[in-house]
């Protein structure tokens, strides 16, 4: 599982001109989903997500996790964090899980983010989506459940 996270001041998604998930400060999260994931990769990947200390204190240091300052996530589904660009000139996305699996692994992802964190708010999976998003630093950063 993989997860590119941008800390956001914040950020919306919309589908077909519709508003559907939106956070004020906090993490915006793009998960990908490849074949060999688990509910394993699901659990350790929350626990990373909200526990990373990437919010400042006064004094400018990294120290405060998304729990510690109570904000929100945004997590929104893209299979094309498994694009293999090595050869030619189009992506293959054959490590990504096929969609009928993947969504319910993103939906677990999402259920079990729920558990921990109040405001957690979504994409529409396999959607077209438009996000826009204010990003905080910049900070951002990619994690993947296999290393």
């Amino acid at each position: 599982m993989r997860a590119v996270i941008q800390r956001v001041k914040r950020a919306s998604v919309e589908v077909g001109g519709r508003r559907v998930g939106e956070t004020g400060k906090g993490l915006l999260v793009f998960l990908g989903i490849a074949k060999a994931d688990t509910q394993k990769d699901i659990d350790w990947l929350i626990e990373k997500i909200i526990n990373l200390r990437i919010f400042e204190k006064e004094d400018g240091k990294f120290d405060e996790s998304l729990l510690d300052t109570g904000g929100s996530l945004l997590v929104v589904s893209q299979f094309t964090l498994y694009g293999d660009c090595a050869k030619g000139r189009r992506p293959s996305f054959s490590d990504a899980m096929p969609s009928g699996e993947a969504k319910a692994l993103f939906e677990a992802f999402v259920d079990g983010a729920r558990l921990r964190v109040p405001d957690v708010q979504t994409g529409v999976f396999q959607a077209h989506m438009e996000v826009t998003l204010v990003n905080d630093g910049p900070v951002t950063l990619i994690i993947d459940s296999r290393r």
